[in-house]
């Protein structure tokens, strides 16, 4: 078969199994670039000089649900974290309202099911980072009474209750507090994603949880050996909990070349004065500069597919997925520049013998049931215990 035939069967295996993507930091994006003001960023037409994201390339991309992140820095604290998180949800709302023939929100695995019967994008959201309730398990349930279905426990520093992947440690995984606010999410039906944070942390939440754990966006250590991976110990852990691990698409993840580069690049962005996530036009003018005098390490989606070989081998195909990242990093993979480069990973997926059922539980069906099963656990604790006025 040629390739051209590949991407014509991919296509097609899409079309009936898309993708739920577990993140996009379009969200954080629109408020860099132009403070949420979508007629500077109509995402119903091209946007592909300003973003990795648009309705006519999620459409291209067979993208079927997708988890928005409500991203904030994790250098906002306290009040200033909630308030910015609560902003990053107004504007996902915003979203869902301005194109409603393209996205709907989904709150549940049944909405998800309903829109993709629809031909919509199911819209779901995650917050990154447990900074974003500010030590307050009423914030967490607020959260998710506004529509949050997953909290990554920490982003990149550590929070007073659970230690971070690329931060000193300071609990050795989760605190009493972070065990219980484990607890409280398995019962308002919140997903744990434990995505960025430590190994420890990983290993904690899943001897709490009671409900299927996600990873929203992370790939194999052992494939690259960065802290922000999975290590094979805890891959293994996902049969028996049910989990998800989403392979994110991000080079510095990915591909062992372009750690040491990417770091050299984040520092020469602090150089000048910017945060080192920094996306906007003047940070990525001095990225392309930076690029110029020093050729980057490129990967691609066969890259991305040696993470997903291993993860399969290792977890299990009924506990993988994918979180591209989009918007939310500098750089990608060639052949995965944007929303719509999917196909081409599942050509070259169906290229290494991958069947269509497992492909169809790759892109769609893996993280639909866990959500599903996520809430089944809170239908069940909701019985027997009450909301947690735990606190710090």
């Amino acid at each position: 078969m040629s390739a051209a035939q590949r991407l014509d069967e991919a296509r097609d295996l899409l079309a009936e199994h898309p993708v739920v993507d577990g993140h996009n930091d379009l969200p954080w994006a629109l408020r860099e670039q132009v403070r949420y003001d979508l007629d500077q960023r109509d995402i119903a037409g091209d946007q592909s000089g300003h973003l990795h994201t648009d309705i006519p390339r999620l459409r291209a991309g067979g993208v079927g649900a997708q988890f928005w992140s409500v991203y904030v820095r994790s250098d906002y604290a306290g009040d200033e974290a909630v308030s910015a998180t609560l902003e990053q949800i107004d504007a996902v709302d915003q979203l869902i309202a301005r194109y409603p023939g393209a996205l709907v929100r989904a709150l549940t695995a049944d909405d998800m099911e309903a829109a993709r019967a629809e031909g919509r994008i199911a819209s779901l959201m995650g917050a990154e980072g447990g900074h974003s309730i500010n030590n307050s398990l009423a914030t967490l349930r607020a959260l998710h009474r506004l529509g949050v279905r997953y909290m990554t426990l920490t982003h990149n520093d550590t929070i007073d209750w659970a230690d971070s992947a690329t931060d000193e440690p300071r609990h050795g995984g989760l605190s009493d507090f972070g065990r219980e606010v484990v607890r409280e999410m398995n019962r308002i039906g919140m997903l744990v994603d434990l995505s960025h944070v430590a190994a420890t942390t990983m290993r904690d939440a899943l001897a709490v949880s009671a409900a299927p754990v996600v990873f929203s966006h992370s790939s194999a250590r052992a494939v690259c050996d960065h802290p922000r991976n999975i290590p094979d110990d805890v891959l293994e852990l996902l049969p028996a909990n049910g989990g998800v691990a989403m392979a994110t698409f991000v080079p510095k993840f990915v591909l062992p070349a372009a750690v040491a580069w990417t770091a050299a690049a984040d520092e020469n962005l602090r150089a000048h004065g910017f945060h080192h996530l920094d996306t906007t036009p003047e940070a990525m003018a001095l990225h392309r500069a930076f690029e110029e005098a020093n050729p980057r390490p490129t990967a691609t989606a066969a890259t991305v597919a040696d993470h997903l070989d291993h993860m399969r081998e290792v977890a299990g195909v009924d506990h993988i997925g994918i979180g591209g990242d989009y918007d939310g990093t500098a750089f990608t993979p060639s052949g995965l520049d944007d929303v719509a480069g999917y196909p081409n990973l599942i050509a070259e997926l169906l290229t290494r013998g991958w069947s269509r059922p497992d492909l169809a539980k790759l892109t769609w069906s893996n993280a639909v049931r866990a959500l599903r099963d996520a809430e089944s656990v809170s239908r069940d604790l909701t019985t027997t215990r009450g909301p947690s006025n735990a606190h710090l």
